[in-house]
């Protein structure tokens, strides 16, 4: 048993015990008190949906452009977006709970709120039910078709495979994105009864970007010593730094936008949404977003010495992974807690989505063959490590 492999066995057992005993507590959430037990469960599915959906763009995002930085990274993100069958099942309890958690779900909600009246005949539960099977299908169905194409390239000189995945890629690209953006609308922006924002979903789209380069960072450094990845320049490395730092500026220009034009424009409702989200205590969660979502990894990644030490981007890559999950709670839970109200069952729910989902991304991963094969940009890509050495 090789060194990678070997952690991915540990990885997936202590993923399946953390994702078990979530889970379960998450049950007896359920059973005292069912609404935080849902307000917890939506927030962890759309922080690891997010994870799923961006490892599926930048997956796309490099089957077109060929960059190196995703030659060592390719089998790490299909990995993470072939999880999207089981975020798809997870799913299914979000159903039960529309009640709990979207104000349209309830008739006397929409009967005494104009706007819920209007909005009527798109936010109910059949069309939601509806929209979240077609948008888990068409996602699951793109990913399916990429995965297939490229593990079928390993086995064939043949660059028909790899032809497909880049045909197919080309409107996926903006299907996928698209698509996610009407789901985030649905799952995310709907808990405010009268809140809209153009800018939301674009928010959104970049978290998912940016915690998927985050995750690639820190899967890449654990495991950068150990065959097949031992030996290989460091160049992906900078090259994911680079990445990661450009997100970091994508998701704070766009945030801070929305922000501006909502105050700028003097939007009733849009600042009702802001108000409730530095009320209280939950201030004191805006000042950590902005420290460790902006400030620090932008400042520590201008150093070209800290881009160029693994150990020390992994960990920056690490606090951008975590106060993004902070940062999607604050964007849930100020809706349903006028206080900062930390649950147990927000540990739970997070620890136990994430950990299934860590358990399926090991097993996808150890699956099959680390670096692609076949294909003459991976193999130039291995010369050079030989030669490295």
């Amino acid at each position: 048993m090789n060194g990678i492999t070997a952690k991915l066995n540990r990885l997936r057992i202590t993923g399946l015990l953390f994702g078990i005993l979530g889970l379960a507590f998450c049950c007896v959430g359920y059973v005292f008190d069912r609404r935080p037990f849902y307000v917890s469960y939506l927030f962890a599915l759309l922080f690891w949906i997010s994870l799923s959906v961006g490892c599926l763009y930048c997956g796309m995002i490099h089957y077109l452009t060929s960059g190196k930085w995703g030659f060592t990274a390719r089998r790490i993100l299909e990995a993470g977006y072939m999880t999207l069958p089981l975020m798809a099942l997870l799913m299914i309890p979000i159903f039960f709970g529309l009640h709990d958690l979207y104000p349209w779900a309830r008739p006397e909600a929409v009967s005494a709120d104009k706007i819920l009246r209007q909005r009527a005949q798109f936010e109910n539960p059949p069309l939601f039910i509806i929209r979240a099977v077609v948008f888990f299908g068409i996602w699951i169905l793109i990913a399916c078709s990429l995965r297939r194409w490229s593990l079928r390239q390993d086995s064939t000189s043949d660059p028909t495979p790899t032809i497909k995945m880049r045909t197919l890629s080309g409107p996926a690209v903006a299907i996928a994105p698209l698509t996610v953006s009407f789901a985030f609308l649905d799952w995310a922006m709907t808990v405010e009864p009268d809140w809209s924002s153009t800018i939301f979903p674009v928010i959104q789209l970049a978290g998912q970007m940016l915690i998927a380069i985050a995750f690639v960072i820190v899967i890449l450094a654990w495991t950068r010593n150990d065959f097949p990845f031992s030996g290989f320049p460091e160049k992906p490395f900078q090259d994911l730094a680079s990445l990661l730092v450009a997100f970091v500026l994508f998701w704070t220009y766009v945030a801070f936008s929305q922000v501006l034009l909502i105050y700028s424009a003097n939007l009733p409702h849009e600042i009702g949404w802001y108000l409730r989200r530095i009320a209280n205590d939950w201030i004191w969660i805006v000042g950590l977003i902005g420290l460790f979502h902006f400030f620090a990894p932008f400042l520590l990644l201008l150093f070209r010495a800290l881009k160029q030490n693994v150990r020390a981007l992994a960990g920056i890559a690490l606090i951008v992974f975590g106060i993004h999950a902070v940062e999607t709670f604050w964007v849930i839970a100020p809706t349903f807690y006028p206080r900062l109200d930390l649950h147990w069952t927000d540990f739970a729910a997070w620890f136990g989505i994430g950990g299934i989902w860590l358990a399926i991304f090991a097993a996808n991963l150890d699956r099959h063959p680390l670096l692609a094969r076949n294909d003459p940009r991976t193999e130039h890509l291995i010369a050079e490590a030989a030669h490295a050495k």
